[in-house]
């Protein structure tokens, strides 16, 4: 009964959380309406999910948003020196494809997300049998390095977070 009621518990207390950033205001009335948002949108949503995403060690996504935080925070600064005082000759732009050892569709778009989501890198595309994206380096003296960080710091937690 209550999987029926909140089929996406994570997904519910996302919506909540997102709402009441949305509305930037703590009130009894936001809450509720944010509550009213995190069970309705999963119960109606349910039927496109069902392969819900198994996720075998959720504390750990803790760790992994520190993890994004800090890069993003970290490549911001990387990326304000590269625009300031670098010359547009010396840039060395590459893309580099990342063989991808995550099977699940859910783990593959977290991880392209983070990818998107740090300054200085875009993932621009899937292969078609999802063993590898595409992702393009605004700067960088050696591709594999970029390759081999992306799957240390961000692949191989994802794959602990997603069987």
């Amino acid at each position: 009964m209550l999987t029926r009621l909140i089929p996406h518990p994570l997904l519910s207390l996302t919506l909540v959380l997102v709402w009441i950033g949305l509305v930037n205001t703590f009130t009894l009335g936001n809450l509720i309406l944010g509550s009213a948002f995190g069970l309705i949108i999963p119960m109606v949503t349910a039927p496109y999910w069902p392969d819900r995403p198994k996720l075998a060690r959720p504390f750990k996504i803790v760790e992994y948003v520190l993890v994004v935080l800090w890069d993003i925070i970290v490549a911001n600064a990387q990326v304000a020196m590269i625009i300031l005082f670098k010359r547009e000759p010396t840039i060395r732009s590459h893309w580099i494809p990342i063989p991808l050892e995550l099977t699940s569709a859910e783990a593959i778009t977290v991880l392209a997300g983070t990818i998107t989501m740090t300054p200085g890198t875009v993932s621009a595309t899937l292969a078609a049998d999802c063993r590898s994206i595409l992702v393009h380096c605004l700067h960088t003296d050696d591709p594999d390095s970029v390759r081999d960080e992306i799957k240390s710091r961000y692949e191989r937690r994802l794959k602990e977070i997603f069987p």
